[in-house]
């Protein structure tokens, strides 16, 4: 498997050689600042940008954002299947509380306010 990096190693010296990059937008120009500089110290940050750039959440997010998915879907559930939903929700909001990331929980009445909302569009 090394020479497929070797080979695309040459091709982009080759491109760059040539004078392939030499007309992109933002050459020379500073990296777009995602906000992650300024919450991360200094040692960190490479770690985690390429976390972030490989889609990687720590584990309160992607509770975070189970927790959102199951607000949405509560919010056009059948009543058969909200009281497994609900519970569901209540189980990772005790997680995310339990972490210390209270700030992050989602109500329970979230979902049936998302579905008076997408009710209302829906009669617009």
């Amino acid at each position: 498997m090394w020479w497929i990096a070797e080979l695309a190693e040459r091709r982009i010296a080759e491109a760059q050689r040539d004078g392939a990059f030499d007309n992109l937008p933002g050459l020379g120009a500073p990296l777009p600042d995602d906000g992650i500089d300024a919450l991360v110290p200094e040692h960190q940050r490479l770690a985690y940008r390429v976390l972030k750039n490989s889609g990687y959440l720590p584990p309160e997010l992607e509770n975070h954002r189970d927790a959102v998915e199951l607000a949405l879907l509560l919010a056009t559930a059948e009543a058969a299947v909200r009281p497994m939903l609900l519970e569901r929700l209540a189980r990772l909001n005790r997680l995310l509380e339990h972490g210390g990331h209270h700030a992050l929980t989602v109500p329970a009445d979230y979902a049936d306010k998302l579905g008076e909302c997408i009710a209302a569009r829906r009669q617009q």
